[in-house]
């Protein structure tokens, strides 16, 4: 589902604003810039102009961009600053960049900003999910509402049309009715996700599995599909999922979030499991244990783990022996407050983020006004009243 060109342009404007008050460029690759040529055995720059460029100093950054050698269509920003650094094609023809270093630190604190966001959105997004459950037949809400607590009951990803057509690999909205074998009130999803990963998910939710099976008694072989006022069926993507969530917080959250939360609170779990430390050494090694279990229940690497679902501020908390205290002083002051539909772990994670995000805020005012990567947001804020879900038993395993 495309945005309105209003909100690609209010998206573009904030973003180059973002960029500005940070001391970049917004950049893009529609601008005049440097081109790569092949020379010998390396490669030779060239300006927008087509001059031949020899200067030391810009030679040495183009270098240190380590632009693969395979790319193609090779794109480079004329600034220092820009916030986009280069852009090219890889040899399966899929577009790659590379980014500014510091553009790299404002897009991941606007991310972790955003995910506190999130969590102070979970609430209503798990009211209204409750109701959109209970709407008769498989009204269109009911269907995607059903993939929205499917999203969170197994992590598993929402699925890309694109993705299962060219590399049959799956996910939620593109799972096909082969995937699923039903056994009561227990469902087994069996499937082949991203990167070739095999996902065998058992799920006992006996309101669920009835909406499941209700489906897959549909003709075609997309498994989640709804039923029209005509009695036509349709099938849902992600573009209906995201615009849910949309509709649910009035806040532009997507699928992806539900995993990045869950590997943050998977964390933090894994990490108070442990018994005290008293050695620096020791807590890294739990560390990197937490993260292995967290990417394990993910489907994920390691290191894509720790760079892209886990919040830097568990870590460091864990790390710096802030970590059990935070825990145990802040949950007890967000559970008062409206945010009853979070478990008290997912209270404590709130919390915790809050923390380091007030502490960071005092930091850089200190040091100087900064704009925020993200708008806050205030807890409630557009919620709509719905009554809290219960959580089903989920298993997992991946070849």
């Amino acid at each position: 589902m495309e945005h309105p060109a209003s909100e690609h342009d209010s998206y573009f404007e904030e973003a180059a604003d973002i960029a500005r008050q940070n001391g970049l460029r917004y950049m893009n690759d529609d601008m005049p810039g440097i081109h790569r040529r092949r020379h010998g055995k390396g490669f030779s720059y060239h300006d927008a102009k087509g001059r031949l460029i020899d200067d030391k100093d810009e030679i040495g950054r183009l270098h240190a961009l380590a632009i693969p050698p395979a790319w193609e269509d090779v794109w480079i920003s004329p600034y220092a600053n820009g916030h986009i650094q280069a852009t090219g094609r890889d040899a399966r023809g899929r577009k790659q960049y590379r980014y500014h270093p510091h553009w790299r630190l404002v897009r991941d604190e606007a991310k972790y900003e955003r995910m506190v966001s999130f969590a102070q959105a979970l609430p209503s997004i798990r009211r209204a999910v409750e109701e959109d459950l209970h709407r008769p037949g498989l009204h269109r809400q009911k269907v995607v509402a059903s993939i929205v607590h499917l999203l969170q009951a197994t992590l598993m990803r929402v699925g890309n049309d694109e993705y299962a057509r060219t590399n049959k690999s799956f996910g939620l909205t593109t799972l096909r009715n082969r995937h699923v074998r039903i056994d009561g009130s227990d469902v087994m999803f069996r499937f082949r996700g991203k990167s070739g990963v095999q996902h065998e998910i058992k799920l006992h939710d006996p309101y669920v599995v009835r909406i499941i099976r209700k489906m897959r008694d549909l003709p075609g072989q997309e498994l989640f599909q709804y039923l029209d006022d005509d009695g036509q069926p349709h099938s849902i993507d992600s573009g209906d999922v995201n615009a849910y969530l949309r509709d649910v917080t009035g806040e532009d959250f997507s699928a992806k979030d539900f995993r990045t939360w869950a590997g943050t609170v998977l964390a933090t779990l894994a990490l108070q499991a442990f018994e005290s430390v008293d050695s620096q050494a020791q807590a890294k090694k739990n560390v990197v244990r937490a993260i292995e279990n967290v990417a394990k229940k993910l489907g994920n690497t390691p290191s894509i783990c720790r760079k892209c679902y886990v919040h830097p501020a568990v870590v460091e908390s864990y790390l710096d022996g802030s970590f059990a205290e935070l825990l145990e002083e802040r949950v007890q002051t967000e559970l008062v407050k409206e945010l009853h539909a979070l478990t008290p772990e997912e209270a404590a994670v709130l919390a915790l983020l809050q923390q380091r995000l007030r502490e960071a805020d005092e930091d850089a005012g200190r040091d100087g006004h900064r704009k925020p990567a993200v708008q806050r947001r205030e807890s409630g804020k557009g919620e709509r009243k719905r009554p809290a879900p219960a959580r089903p038993a989920v298993h997992r395993s991946h070849a």
